[in-house]
């Protein structure tokens, strides 16, 4: 019979590798990219920081993980964009309140956005998140051009109201309830999907 290896790294690769992406967002959010050190993220995930360069590779391969959104967010930022022209309004703003409070996709999103503010790299990965993903995708306007305006300026909404809310947490926005939050923002969005711009 086989001997059965010790357990080890390898064995809890999961769970150290999202302790690491965690502690990795903090750091890169709150100090940026040149304060930020390979040690500093190993004692925030309690772990050596060799296993940092085990599961990633180099700082850069870490900052790239970090701030990488879920394809299961993009997926079904993609498919929200299909919802009937009238509903789509409520559809994408229900969509972005769900994903700031979705457990695994708030924490990247937030560490996206403080993380793009001083690091090239994530400014550019973010622009084009949100060109062909945010903005790709939706299907709104008479043509080319129409379309790229409606989506920019409901992307702009959205983004908008993430930083206030949940990233600077300014009230009364950052306690509003999601109901009322819709009630006053939708029809704002909807205005961009179907009505007259200028």
């Amino acid at each position: 019979m086989p001997k059965k290896p010790p357990p080890g790294p390898r064995d809890e690769r999961g769970v150290l590798s999202a302790r690491i992406l965690a502690a990795a967002r903090e750091e890169f959010a709150q100090h940026g990219w040149a304060g930020t050190t390979l040690r500093a993220i190993a004692r925030g995930a309690d772990v050596d920081p060799a296993l940092i360069y085990h599961y990633f590779g180099s700082k850069e391969g870490l900052l790239d993980a970090a701030t990488t959104p879920p394809a299961r967010w993009l997926d079904s930022v993609a498919a929200t964009w299909t919802t009937p022209p009238e509903h789509l309004g409520v559809a994408l703003l229900r969509l972005m309140l769900g994903a700031w409070a979705d457990a695994e996709i708030g924490p990247v999103l937030r560490a996206i956005l403080l993380t793009a503010a001083h690091e090239e790299s994530t400014r550019e990965k973010l622009r084009r998140v949100v060109e062909g993903s945010l903005m790709g995708a939706s299907r709104v306007g008479a043509d080319e051009q129409d379309r790229r305006v409606r989506s920019g300026l409901i992307s702009s909404q959205i983004m908008g109201l993430a930083m206030m809310r949940y990233v600077w947490r300014v009230e009364p926005v950052a306690s509003m309830s999601e109901d009322d939050l819709v009630a006053a923002m939708a029809p704002n969005l909807q205005r961009y999907v179907d009505a007259d711009l200028f």
